[in-house]
C-alpha cells in the first residue's frame, strides 16, 4: 500500500467576532488539513498546528517538500517515513513550521494504519485506559473593549460554560499584571469556589510580572498557570515553579523529543502540554509522552484546531496511562474551543457533537471506536471553506 499523493486542504472563514490573546486579535477562522492517498484507495487524514498565513507555509512544505520525499512508500511504514523526512529536513529546521507539516502527515498516516487493521488508533497504541475523556472548555478571549466591560463579559462566559457541564475552564490573560489579575478574579466570581478554572498568557510576561500574576492565581485556586513566560527560558520556568503554589503548564511551542527532553530535564513543568499537531504528530507524540512520564510529569494535550485534531487527542487520552496511578487519579482532560469554530461542529460527515455530548454525558465524550481516530471531513465543508 504505497503513498500516490499527499494533498493539503487550508480552510478559512470570517468569524462573527474579534478575538484575541496575548499576541494578537484575530477575526478569522482557518484550519490546515493533509491528506494523504494511497494506491489501494485508502485515505488518512491528519491536521497541522498553525492558523493563518502559517497553514499557507506549510501547505507549501507538506505538499513541495514533504511529499516528493515519500510518494512511492508504503503508507504502513510511518515510522520509516518520519525519520526520513526529519533527518532531510534537520539542516533546516528541527523545530516550528517543518515539524507542524510533519505532524499532519504522520497523523494520516496512523489513520491509515488504523483503516488498514480495521482499529482505531487507540488499540494500535496499546489499548484503552478509558473510553470516556472529561472535557474543559476554554473561553474568556480577550477583546478588544476595556477591562471593566471584560471583566463582566469574563463573569457571564465561565458561568456560562460551567453552566454547560464542562469539567473546568480556561481563560486568556496578557492585558498586564493587574488587569489579569481583575480578570481572574471575575473568572472565580464567575464559576464559584468548588469550580477548577485556569489561565493561559501565551508567554506574555517577564519572570517578574509572571511572579505578580501565578501569587494571584495560587490565591484564586486556580488549578494551573500556562505560558506564563517565553518558551525558551527554561531557567525561568523553573523559578516559577519553585516559587508559586499554582501549577505550572506548557510545552505546546515546544518540538520533538528532543526539545522536550531539555524542557523537562529544566523540572520547570507541572503539567506537560504536548500538541500532537505540531510537535511531529502522533509518533513523536508517543516518545514525548514516555519522556513526560519518566520525569512523572503528567500529561493534559494541547488542542487547537478542528474536529480532526479533537478526534485525534481523544484516540490519544483513551491510550494515555495514569500518572501516578491509583483509584482517585486525575484523569486527563480534553481541551475544547467553546467560541466559535464551525471546522470543529460542522466539518465531519458525522459530527462528534462534543458539546452536546458534555451536556448529557457528565462532562465526558466518548472516545471514536471506528478504525483511525474517526473524523472523515464532509467534502462539501471542504469545497465551501478551501482557500488553498
Amino acid at each position: 500500500m504505497n503513498i500516490i499523493s499527499i494533498t493539503s486542504h487550508v480552510l478559512a472563514y470570517d468569524m462573527p467576532d474579534r478575538l484575541g490573546y496575548s499576541q494578537q486579535y484575530y477575526d478569522r477562522r482557518t484550519a490546515h488539513l493533509v491528506e494523504v492517498r494511497t494506491d489501494e484507495g485508502v485515505t488518512g487524514w491528519g491536521e497541522c498546528f498553525g492558523p493563518g498565513t502559517i497553514a499557507l507555509a506549510n501547505k507549501a512544505i507538506v505538499e513541495q517538500v514533504i511529499q516528493p520525499m515519500v510518494v512511492g512508500m508504503s503508507a504502513l511504514d510511518r515510522d520509516v517515513i518520519w525519520h526520513k523526512v526529519y533527518n532531510l529536513l534537520r539542516d533546516h529546521g528541527q523545530k516550528g513550521m517543518p515539524l507542524q507539516a510533519l505532524s499532519g502527515v504522520d497523523i494520516a498516516l496512523w489513520d491509515i494504519a488504523g483503516k488498514v487493521t480495521g482499529l482505531p488508533i487507540h488499540a494500535l497504541i496499546g489499548g484503552c485506559h478509558r473510553d470516556h475523556v472529561a472535557v474543559y472548555g476554554y473561553g474568556m478571549m480577550l477583546r478588544p473593549e476595556p477591562v471593566a466591560e471584560l471583566e463582566a463579559r469574563f463573569i457571564d462566559e465561565a458561568a456560562a460554560i460551567r453552566d454547560a457541564g464542562f469539567r473546568a475552564t480556561k481563560m486568556k490573560i496578557g492585558l498586564g499584571p493587574r488587569d489579569d489579575v481583575r480578570l481572574a478574579t471575575a473568572v472565580r466570581r464567575g464559576v464559584g469556589d468548588d469550580f477548577d478554572f485556569m489561565a493561559d498568557a501565551n508567554h506574555a510576561y517577564t519572570t517578574h510580572d509572571a511572579f505578580y500574576v501565578g501569587r494571584a492565581l495560587g490565591e484564586l485556586g486556580a488549578y494551573w498557570f500556562e505560558e506564563p513566560i517565553a518558551p525558551e527560558d527554561h531557567a525561568g520556568y523553573a523559578e516559577l515553579r519553585a516559587g508559586l503554589e499554582v501549577n505550572i503548564a506548557g510545552g505546546e511551542a515546544e518540538f520533538n523529543r528532543w526539545g522536550w527532553k531539555a524542557l523537562l530535564d529544566s523540572r520547570g513543568l507541572d503539567i506537560a502540554q504536548p500538541e500532537v499537531c505540531a510537535l511531529g504528530g502522533i509518533s513523536e507524540y508517543l516518545r514525548v509522552l514516555a519522556l513526560c512520564h519518566a520525569h512523572f510529569t503528567p500529561v493534559v494535550n494541547h488542542v487547537w484546531g478542528s474536529a480532526v485534531a479533537v478526534s485525534t487527542n481523544l484516540q490519544l487520552l483513551a491510550a494515555m496511562p495514569p500518572l501516578p496511578g491509583g483509584l482517585f487519579a486525575r484523569e486527563p482532560w480534553l481541551e475544547f474551543d467553546t467560541t466559535d469554530n464551525r471546522f470543529l461542529d460542522d466539518l465531519l460527515v458525522e459530527p462528534l457533537d462534543i458539546q452536546a455530548q458534555v451536556r448529557n454525558n457528565n462532562g465526558t465524550v466518548a472516545v471514536p471506536m471506528t478504525p483511525g481516530h474517526g473524523a472523515i471531513p464532509d467534502p462539501k465543508i471542504l469545497d465551501q471553506y478551501r482557500i488553498a
